[in-house]
């Protein structure tokens, strides 16, 4: 959840230190700090530096003049105390000599902090990470390695960390468990961060930690001592994105430049993908035979990917009749579920770090069940622990707000409904149709984004409004659901998504004046329905805003506001045309009412704790 970053070289550390927290802000950003260390007149030092709020914040009371050879640096997304300068990391156990930065939650840090009090700590924060650098100084002899290692052999809970002791220069150990770090290799410079994204331009070359490393770096190497032999490079690999992708290139906010990539991320996402000769999917993740057997198979996810599953659910019992549970996975990972052995697992994650759906995938595999994965990050650990999987080939998604992993998730859905569906009936003329529709997708959704400034004038128009619906059925209600969300999300417009036949079952109490409705009608089986439920809206006074098809005038004279999509061919492909101008909605009505597109607040990134 939260951002870590960490050097150890010849260099000075602050400025990779905080460019590395800039580019990892959007994993948290209620409060940032660093420490850095030096040799001055032959004595190591520390210098600490913390303050609540953006990263700027901090910037604006660095000293110009700060300098050392090594460093670690933290942004902050608050689970355990207030955001105020005394619960920024890092921090110093009691007697100053060690630093620490966490990202995790310790399960049991009030029983340590309770026996830490006992023996005399005093502590100058609420969190749980404070009670790890006392820990390390209790159990401290002149080795950090070895506090490192006893001090958390009595920690229950997940860590990312970054420890250093002023008494052992250029020193840094991390460790890992259950949250993410990886380490960049230079020549004697070692760069450290929670995300590649903060090393991506300093060097290629990375080791992504495994849960249970403890390792121990300085210049002249690491120290793997779990590793026999401390072999460690058959573990190094090579970072494959550019510096580019980590930019903004050109646009304000990386939300719309994320937006505005989605013809081409889509594209990304079934390149390479068909087998023309047999009208199906290639996915070689989901080679696996239990597929071919399977009567069930429940996606486990959270957020925007519980909702790209709950569509991707309705695609896969239509074309390839096999039934599909999509399950909220903090729930499903506290409950007690059935696992047959031909049940099918997909643990759906952008980041493929969300703590609750590790969890859920941990309980699938303890009652023997399989789990594969669709992720957008090869390196992280949901992608690692699968059975098999897929890749979203999104690319780097830095505003916090899902965007190109939801529409490329969805777009994996569609592959995998293709591949099973020929597994199970579905003809070849059938699947090549399916796999045109597929191929126009970019084109689609590329003149839908043409619709930018008609989007920009509706969000003026409603930028008052207090409270949103948003409604559609079938494929379409999923979504729904996800435009309601975006736009909560980062305008903090308070919107609700319904199924349209469920909304006289309640929700048009909701219906006034000054609640508008966001319909999404595509010209399917469902038109005549939901243009009923348009009527029953329009009835209490509500406005209506129709996100359509082309040359649907009906509509478009009943409705308040009417913006139109491209038709296509197969009626279940309007979901990414229909989402995206759901996402300009989003954006250009908190873009009018000044808000932070690309750090909401409250929100961070990556979700890795529960």
């Amino acid at each position: 959840m939260c951002g870590i970053v960490g050097y150890v070289g010849t260099s000075n550390s602050v400025p990779y230190l905080i460019n590395g927290l800039k580019k990892l802000e959007y994993r948290g950003y209620d409060s940032s700090g660093i420490v850095v260390g030096k040799i001055e007149n032959g004595e190591p030092k520390f210098y600490l530096y913390k303050k609540a709020g953006k990263l700027q914040q901090l910037i604006g009371v660095l000293p110009k003049e700060l300098s050392g050879t090594w460093g670690i640096g933290h942004t902050r997304w608050a689970t355990h105390g207030l955001v105020t300068d005394q619960n920024a990391h890092p921090f110093y156990s009691q007697n100053k000599k060690i630093a620490v930065v966490h990202n995790g939650i310790i399960e049991n840090f009030s029983n340590l902090r309770s026996q830490l009090q006992k023996e005399g700590v005093k502590f100058t924060s609420e969190t749980d990470s404070e009670v790890i650098p006392n820990l390390v100084e209790k159990y401290y002899e002149g080795d950090l390695l070895t506090a490192v290692q006893k001090a958390l052999n009595d920690v229950i809970g997940t860590w990312a960390l970054e420890i250093t002791c002023v008494d052992e220069p250029n020193k840094v150990v991390v460790a890992k468990r259950g949250s993410p770090l990886v380490i960049g290799i230079a020549d004697g410079t070692y760069y450290i961060a929670s995300d590649v994204n903060a090393i991506v331009g300093n060097t290629k070359q990375v080791i992504y930690l495994e849960d249970g490393d403890i390792v121990e770096v300085t210049t002249k190497g690491l120290k793997f001592p779990l590793i026999q032999n401390n072999d460690y490079a058959k573990r190094i690999e090579e970072i494959t994105i550019s510096a580019q992708e980590t930019e903004k290139c050109g646009f304000d906010t990386y939300m719309e430049k994320e937006i505005n990539e989605q013809p081409e991320s889509i594209e990304r996402a079934f390149a390479g993908r068909f087998d023309m000769e047999k009208a199906t999917a290639k996915l070689s993740g989901y080679e696996d035979e239990i597929f071919l057997r399977t009567n069930k198979i429940t996606a486990i996810c959270a957020g925007s990917s519980y909702y790209s599953s709950l569509f991707g659910g309705g695609l896969i019992e239509k074309y390839a009749r096999i039934p599909f549970y999509a399950e909220i996975s903090s729930e499903f990972a506290f409950k007690n579920p059935i696992v047959g052995k031909d049940d099918v697992y997909i643990a759906v994650s952008q980041s493929g770090e969300t703590a609750d759906t590790r969890d859920a995938m941990m309980e699938v595999h303890e009652k023997g069940g399989k789990v594969f994965g669709i992720c957008n990050v090869p390196s992280s650990t949901i992608a690692r622990e699968s059975d098999g999987g897929a890749f979203m080939h999104a690319g780097v998604e830095i505003a916090v707000a899902s965007t190109k992993a939801f529409s490329n998730t969805v777009m994996i859905y569609y592959l995998l409904a293709l591949k099973f569906a020929r597994q199970r009936g579905m003809s070849k003329e059938d699947g090549a149709k399916f796999i045109q529709s597929i191929l126009e997708q970019p084109r689609i959704v590329k003149e839908a984004l043409k619709n930018s400034k008609k989007m920009e004038a509706l969000a003026k128009k409603y930028s008052k409004a207090k409270d949103f619906l948003f409604l559609g059925r079938g494929l379409m209600y999923p979504i729904a659901m996800e435009g309601a969300l975006k736009l909560k999300e980062i305008s903090y417009i308070h919107a609700e998504a319904f199924a349209s036949g469920e909304i006289k079952h309640g929700p048009i109490a909701l219906v006034n004046e000054e609640t508008p409705s966001v319909f999404l009608v595509p010209d399917d089986y469902t038109r005549e329905m939901v243009v009923s439920n348009i009527k029953e809206i329009q009835a209490r006074k509500g406005p209506v805003i129709a996100i359509g098809t082309e040359g649907d005038k009906e509509l478009e004279a009943i409705v308040d506001d009417f913006i139109a999509v491209p038709k296509v061919e197969n009626k279940d492909f309007y979901a990414l045309p229909m989402l995206v101008l759901c996402q300009l909605f989003a954006f250009y009505m908190a873009k009018e009412l000044g808000c932070n597109v690309d750090q909401p607040r409250n929100l961070a990134k990556s979700v890795t704790t529960r």
